[in-house]
């Protein structure tokens, strides 16, 4: 499981170096390799390759007569980018990956379980705050939510 949020910076080259306190888990289950690919809230996502290939895997078995899971697989699959640590536990983030989410040099990696997001940290803090904002607004929960205790 990945948690957490960390403040990273990424070098001229576009390379960000991974925290060590994931580096082994990475290279234990996927053995550095990752995929990295767009989200449409204008992050990246960054899966464990074997992850990533059951995502895949299952988006790729719908049927794409269906226009949202064409759209999907357009946009997941299509921008699905494989890059592996290399040593010195650094990932080499694609040009259009890095354009299409605003990624400069200040970045946000956040730990959601099984996957990375990749925020460029301005948008980051902006989305982060709204959803604070819109949860003081919400009353109640969704039904989804009602069973969760936290």
């Amino acid at each position: 499981m990945f948690r957490g949020v960390a403040n990273l910076n990424l070098d001229t080259k576009g390379r960000m170096a991974m925290p060590s306190r994931y580096r082994d888990r990475l290279v234990e289950t996927c053995e550095g390799r990752l995929v990295i690919t767009v989200d449409r809230d204008g992050c990246l996502l960054v899966y464990p390759q074997p992850e990533w290939e059951r995502i895949e895997q299952a988006l790729m078995s719908r049927p794409n007569m269906d226009r949202q899971v064409r759209r999907l697989q357009r946009l997941l699959v299509g921008h699905a980018t494989e890059c592996e640590l290399d040593g010195q536990g650094r990932i080499l983030l694609p040009p259009p990956l890095r354009d299409y989410a605003g990624l400069d040099k200040r970045v946000v990696l956040v730990g959601q379980g099984n996957k990375f997001e990749l925020w460029d940290e301005d948008t980051w803090v902006k989305s982060r705050d709204a959803w604070f904002k819109e949860e003081d607004e919400t009353a109640e929960p969704s039904a989804v939510l009602e069973s969760l205790s936290l």
